[in-house]
Parts: C-alpha cells; sequence; structure tokens
C-alpha cells in the first residue's frame, strides 16, 4: 500500500533550507507515528512529497493508518495510489481505462494529471491523450471539465506514474517542532482546548499547564483533555503537563481584593505564575483561549492589564471567535464531549466584575496581597510527561489490577468514545464474557447504578484512560473494578508502545 502525501501549501514557498528542515521534521514526525502501527513502515521524503508505503496490513490497521496521516501536522492532503514505471502514452491510457473504465459509463469525466520532472510531453498532453481515449471507448460518458462526477486522476514523477485511487484531506499546518515551544494555560473548557489544538495545528510544540483550584474531579478531566489531543495530534514529541496548585492564591484573593477587581487580579496571577512555569520548559509564549468581549474579564481593557504581568507573549488563537464557532470546532477536532462534562468550578465570583481595570488600582489592591501564596504555588508546580499522567492520579489510589485474560464472571466495560468505537468496534472473538458499552464521559454517573456484586475491568485502546478512570473510581470507594490490558492476546491489533522514539 502506498500514499503519496502532499505537504501544507505554506512549507512549499519557503526558502530552499527552510523548506528541507520542515520536509524533513515531516518525515521524522510521520515515521514516528505510523510505526506504531506498522513497525516496518516505509516513509521516504522527496522535495514536494513524502512516501509512505507499507506492506500488507489489515483493514483495521489501514483505518489506524488513514487516521494517523490525517490528524499529523504538515499534511495537507494524501493520496492512496498505485506505481508502475513510466510506460508510453498507450500505456498510459491503458493503466487509467483499467482503474477508472468501470465509473464512466453514463458519467461526465475530467482526467487531471500532474507532472514533475524532465519529459517530452506536458501535463496537458497526458490529460488529452487520456481524455481522448477514453471517451473514444466509452460513448456514454462525456467529458466535463468543470464539476465532473468522475476525475481521472494520475501523476507522473520523473520516470513513474501514479494512479490516484482515493484523496484524503489531513490536518494542515507545520510539522511540529518547527516552529518553537508554548505553554498552554489549559482548563479542559471548550476555549482552552480548542486554542491548545490550533498551537499544535501550527507546529508548536505544546506544553500543558493546570491551574488546580480546587479538587481532583476537575484534575481528572483536563487531564483526559490534555492527553486526548496529545495521543490524537502531538504524539510524534514529548511534552509535560504541569499542574500548579491554586487554592492558596485563590484563599488570598478572596481575602485581600475586592470583589470587582478580582477575576482580573486571578488572571495576573496565572499568568505570572505560568511565566515561572515556562523558564524551565524553555518555551516562548503562553497561550490562552481567551475571546474578546466574551466573558468580563476578557475586554480590551482588562487583557491590555492582564497582559502587563507577563514577562512572555501571550498567544490568543480564539481572540476574534464566537463561542459557536468554537463549540464546532471542538466537535470537529474531538474535545467537546470532554468539555461538556468538565466539571464546573468557580474560583472567583464578582457580583460585579469590572470591565476596564486600571492598571494603578490593580496595582494597589495587590499590595495587600500575600505574596508568598504565589511563591509556594510556583515551587509547588508538579511537572510529569503526558505520559506519566496516569500514574500520578492514582498515587493515594487503591492499586489498580491490570487483566490480560478476563476470568469468565468479569464484565468488561468499552470506555471508548463513539467514534472509536465505530472506527475499531471491540474484538469479542475467543471471549466469553459480557460486554458493556459505557463513554468515559458518562462511566462516572453510570458505574454507580451497576452491580456492586460484580467485577468490572475499564478497557480502551492504549490502556491510559482505562487505567486513569479505574483509579478514580477506586478513590469514590469500588473496589469492584480493574483494567482490561491493551496488550492483551485476543486484541486483534497489536499496540506498541506509546513513547515516542
Amino acid at each position: 500500500m502506498l500514499f503519496l502525501v502532499k505537504l501544507f501549501p505554506e512549507i512549499t514557498v519557503k526558502s530552499r533550507p527552510v523548506r528541507k528542515r520542515l520536509v524533513r521534521l515531516c518525515r521524522k514526525n510521520l515515521k514516528i507515528v505510523l510505526s506504531r502501527i506498522d513497525e516496518d513502515i516505509v516513509v521516504n521524503g522527496h522535495w514536494d512529497c513524502l512516501e509512505v508505503e507499507t506492506d500488507d496490513i489489515d483493514a483495521v490497521q489501514k483505518m489506524l493508518l488513514l487516521e494517523a496521516l490525517a490528524s499529523t501536522p504538515g499534511v495537507d492532503q494524501f493520496l492512496e495510489v498505485d506505481r508502475f514505471q513510466l510506460p508510453t502514452m498507450a500505456g498510459i491510457l491503458e493503466i487509467a481505462d483499467r482503474y477508472y473504465g468501470p465509473s464512466l459509463p453514463g458519467k461526465t469525466f475530467a482526467v487531471r494529471c500532474k507532472r514533475m520532472g524532465k519529459h517530452s510531453f506536458k501535463s496537458v498532453d497526458v490529460e488529452q491523450a487520456v481524455g481522448a481515449g477514453l471517451n473514444l471507448k466509452y460513448v456514454s460518458a462525456k467529458v466535463k471539465l468543470k464539476d465532473p462526477e468522475v476525475t481521472v486522476a494520475l501523476e507522473v514523477r520523473e520516470q513513474e506514474l501514479f494512479v490516484v485511487k482515493q484523496t484524503h484531506s489531513g490536518l494542515g499546518g507545520y510539522p511540529l517542532g518547527g516552529q518553537g515551544a508554548v505553554l498552554s494555560l489549559i482548563s479542559g473548557g471548550f476555549d482552552s482546548a480548542v486554542s491548545s489544538f490550533m498551537t499544535i495545528k501550527r507546529g508548536l510544540l505544546t506544553h500543558f499547564c493546570f491551574f488546580n483550584m480546587g479538587g481532583r474531579d476537575h484534575e481528572l478531566a483536563v487531564k483526559q483533555v490534555a492527553l486526548y489531543l496529545w495521543m490524537k495530534y502531538h504524539s510524534s514529541h514529548r511534552i509535560k503537563f504541569v499542574t500548579v496548585p491554586f487554592e492558596g492564591v485563590v484563599e488570598e484573593i478572596l481575602a485581600s481584593v475586592e470583589d470587582s477587581q478580582m477575576g482580573v487580579v486571578l488572571k495576573r496571577f496565572m499568568l505570572r505564575a505560568a511565566d515561572g512555569v515556562a523558564q524551565r520548559l524553555n518555551v516562548h509564549a503562553l497561550v490562552t483561549g481567551e475571546s474578546v468581549a466574551q466573558v468580563a474579564s476578557q475586554t480590551l481593557a482588562n487583557l491590555n492589564v492582564i497582559d502587563e504581568v507577563s514577562e512572555l507573549m501571550v498567544l490568543r488563537p480564539l481572540c476574534m471567535t464566537d463561542k459557536q464557532t468554537i463549540i464546532n470546532k471542538a466537535r470537529e477536532i474531538g474535545t467537546e464531549e470532554f468539555s461538556k462534562h468538565i466539571p464546573e468550578y468557580c474560583a472567583v465570583i464578582s457580583d460585579s466584575p469590572t470591565t476596564e481595570a486600571k492598571a494603578q488600582r490593580l496595582a494597589e489592591q495587590e499590595s495587600r496581597f500575600d505574596w508568598s501564596k504565589l511563591d509556594e504555588a510556583i515551587a509547588g508546580s508538579r511537572f510529569q510527561l503526558i505520559t506519566e499522567i496516569v500514574e500520578d492520579l492514582k498515587r493515594g489510589s487503591g492499586e489498580v489490577v491490570a487483566v490480560k485474560t478476563p476470568l469468565p464472571h468479569q464484565i468488561i466495560i468499552d470506555i471508548r468514545h463513539p467514534n472509536e468505537v465505530a472506527l475499531k468496534p471491540f474484538n469479542k472473538k475467543g471471549l466469553g464474557n459480557a460486554v458493556l458499552s459505557i463513554p468515559f464521559f458518562k462511566l462516572k454517573t453510570s458505574f454507580a447504578d451497576l452491580d456492586r456484586g460484580k467485577h468490572y475491568l475499564l478497557y480502551c485502546d492504549q490502556g491510559m484512560m482505562s487505567r486513569l478512570h479505574a483509579g478514580h473510581l477506586i478513590d469514590e470507594g469500588f473496589a469492584n473494578v480493574g483494567v482490561l490490558d491493551a496488550r492483551a492476546e485476543f486484541s486483534r491489533q497489536p499496540k506498541p508502545s506509546l513513547e515516542p522514539a
């Protein structure tokens, strides 16, 4: 199976050295990601595209491969192709007929040929010759150059002919690692999840910073969002998840700051803390999900005084985006269901929040603040590789037992997102166990209604979400839960390590 991977158009207009560097980086990233699906996969780089080639893979592996190619930053589109040594013009017509002829009778069609290299003919010569030959053979077919029902897609590259069988859209953007690193302030809601995705798509290594202001449930939910974004769009690189304990800062704000100023002051202290975190990560900017005028703290006047306290540039990818557009984007990238179920926690609520905060008044308010609270929060920040967050959530909970071969009485709960289940249904072959489907975002409320006299094993593809939720349920007092190891022998699809090479 062979794919031609076309690069994001902005890459192709860069200077020669920059373009070569970005192509190499995209090739490296794809090799890391795709090798987890097929360890023998070959990714070759060319000046204007990449070639991804794999031997025999099953239908499940192909679906995973298509999903990975569609989710890797830097890929504009990828073509599923067959390759031939470049034949004569008559030979090109014969091959085109073999692939497209059966679909032409009664349809309108056009021939499209892209060409790279030195040849005695032009692209239009191929289009005219093949189009005329097909039109002569299939009398009921009509040539239509604009919006045809069938497009006969060919590529000539040096001394090879490629017949395009199917075209898939990619994510676009720049390959990860090519534009520096940022620290995204993530709360788990629609805005911060989408803004984080947008920096990832733009090629920025995106670390996550979460301000914990009130509980394990919120932390658990936010870590799920970050883990999802990393696994789907960012897994070619190691990144960090940083938790900043902010309860003490919030308590001090509530005790020492006027009601109307508290929201803006809280944001200022978040940026100060993020600056401290960023120094240890060597990042170039902070990222927030703020949008102008969405809430009181996000007026231009307030954003201006908030930014004053940060030494780093603050990026706001959503600054001119309305809420419904953000939610639609969250649905498109797969974070909507996560964000819909994020526990609400309002650390600071003002009766009449200011919309035009003044720097002098804020300085006066903050002069009453015990700054040791901020120092303690920064010093207490926990830095973890994104792959370690599951282990972190297990600390202090009962041991999560992972089972490779389920016992007959154990009930399996598939907690994957419905879209994942549709892509790759759970393989029950060889199992006599009952299997329930309860998406992770409904698990907390649904699990309490299950029979406590039975034992349940949570399942997900990589084993991360299942361990994370099992640890949380154990903390809630449920002793009848464990994890079905994603690498179990009955699974049709091997699950290589998630750790990047």
